[in-house]
This record gives C-alpha cells, structure tokens and sequence, in this order.
C-alpha cells in the first residue's frame, strides 16, 4: 500500500510505516517541503497513494470542493509523545489496512473514524 504523508505528520510515524512490509511511503517533507495543499492532494493522487496529514483543511478540499482522493488519513493526536503517535498510527492502519482505501479517516487516541468517500 502506497502513502504519502504531509509535513505535518512526525518523521518517526514515517519511518514506523516505511518498516511494515507491503508499505511504501512518500514525505513531502524530504520532497517539497511548504507546498500547498492542494499540490500536496494532486501528488498523492498521482501515485495513487493515501495522504496521511494533521492538517484538517484536506476535509474541506475533499468534503466542500469535492477533490478526488484515494483516501485521507487524518491524524489527531495532538499532546501524545511521537511514540505514542506511532504505536497508536501503525496499529490502526495495520489493523484496518483494506477499509482505508477510498475512505476518509480520522485517527484519535481514543477512537478510529472511517468514512467511505462514495
């Protein structure tokens, strides 16, 4: 499974999911650091990759402008060491792994919310 994370999201949750097979992950922060978010959607969609983000306008951009996407992962984990945030991130996505695909999702300490995009 392909992903792209956005510079918001912690470079040890990169490297965390760069170790799980099967995943290959793209980080704008090594590539195009301070792009906007929509060049940030259009790069994932060109590698038909997830974007795993902290920033909450890709809601709008996906919700309200209706962009395509092949699937969001929005993480809300603000306050929790980057351990916590990847030990909480890996399992969740290793654990719902086929229902990420075409859905948008938002991962809390507490909960996992997937909603399908149609």
């Amino acid at each position: 499974m392909n992903f792209l994370a956005d510079e918001g999201v912690d470079q040890q949750i990169v490297k965390a999911l760069r170790e799980v097979e099967g995943f290959s992950v793209w980080y704008i922060a090594e590539m195009s650091p301070s792009v906007t978010d929509d060049v940030v959607l259009n790069l994932a969609n060109e590698k038909q990759s997830l974007l795993i983000t902290a920033d909450k306008d890709f809601g709008e951009l996906i919700f309200r402008l209706h962009k395509h996407s092949y699937g969001v992962i929005l993480l809300r984990l603000a306050g929790l060491s980057a351990m916590e945030k990847v030990d909480i991130v890996v399992i969740a996505i290793k654990q719902h792994v086929k229902e990420l695909f075409n859905s948008f999702t938002v991962i809390t300490s507490q909960n996992i919310r997937i909603r399908r995009l149609f």
